[in-house]
């Protein structure tokens, strides 16, 4: 089984207040409204679940061949499951979902973002997130512990599920295809997840500018790539961060920049900086 990696996060790229995006869909990612014609098939895969906020205790699978226990850790992958059954995968959640929070260790980078406090909402703000869908709701009403619908890829040996908070209790997934042949050890495959254009400027030469949604791979030679990257606003770009992905041999690296006003993001005593956030996933490639 495959290793899981700790998570890294790229100083310099930590939030200020917003809602999480979950306006962006492209070809990479399906985000399930389930059309009766894409519930047909079956699929069998390698899945990883992670939680696009707070971790998420309690979830299972729901198929013909039984329940599959998981935890989708913040931001991190955790053990894979094997899964076999339709492509139109349930997600079902039992208990309240919240697992122990651990905290993770502070950097010296830390000590850059420490002065611009986060905005939280006043006791009570209520921040459902967006609206369930209506194919989430019917099912629902027959099966109330129903929390998420995720249409997996129809060819692939496998795919990372990105849980996001959504009304009355349930999740938004985001699905991205993950099968080793389209991401080799030694590239990195940048995804922008956030609600705006952004350009990635990589120590190769690489100039890329990405859309919403859109993904590229790029190659690291050495272990690691630096990268410049900027965003939109109005006509002009923003530079944000200039660091560096570690991109080690032999496993496979997903940056991901994305808004969050999550607190997994935040310096030891609360402090952020920065408009984007980034995550590195990395675990061991699958042969």
């Amino acid at each position: 089984m495959a290793a899981a990696s700790p998570l890294h996060l790229s100083a310099g790229l930590r939030p200020r207040k917003s809602s999480i995006a979950l306006a962006v869909v492209a070809a990479f990612i399906s985000v399930v409204c389930a059309a009766p014609a894409q519930e047909q098939g079956e699929v069998s895969m390698r899945l990883d679940v992670v939680a696009w906020g707070d971790s998420i205790g309690g979830l299972s699978f729901k198929t013909p061949r039984g329940d599959g226990k998981i935890t989708a850790r913040a931001f991190t992958y955790s053990e894979p499951v094997q899964y076999r059954g339709p492509r139109l995968l349930e997600i079902h959640q039992t208990g309240s979902g919240k697992i122990e929070k651990t905290e993770l260790p502070g950097t010296p980078d830390d000590e850059k973002h420490r002065s611009i406090p986060l905005p939280l909402p006043e006791p009570g703000a209520s921040d459902d997130g967006p609206p369930v869908s209506a194919e989430l709701a019917r099912r629902r009403e027959e099966s109330p512990t129903l929390v998420s619908l995720a249409l997996l890829p129809a060819s692939s040996r496998r795919a990372t599920i990105l849980l996001a908070p959504a009304a009355q209790g349930t999740y938004r997934a985001y699905v991205i295809d993950d099968d080793p042949a389209k991401l080799p050890s030694g590239s990195v495959r940048v995804h922008n997840l956030a609600p705006i254009d952004i350009l990635m400027q990589f120590s190769d030469g690489t100039r890329r500018e990405l859309k919403p949604g859109a993904t590229m791979n790029i190659k690291a030679p050495g272990g690691h790539t630096a990268y410049r990257l900027a965003y939109r606003k109005g006509e002009e770009w923003v530079v944000q961060e200039n660091n560096m992905i570690p991109v080690p041999e032999g496993r496979q690296t997903q940056f991901v920049v994305l808004k969050s006003d999550n607190r997994f993001f935040l310096s030891a005593d609360g402090a952020t900086g920065g408009y984007l956030q980034s995550v590195t996933l990395t675990r061991e490639a699958s042969p």
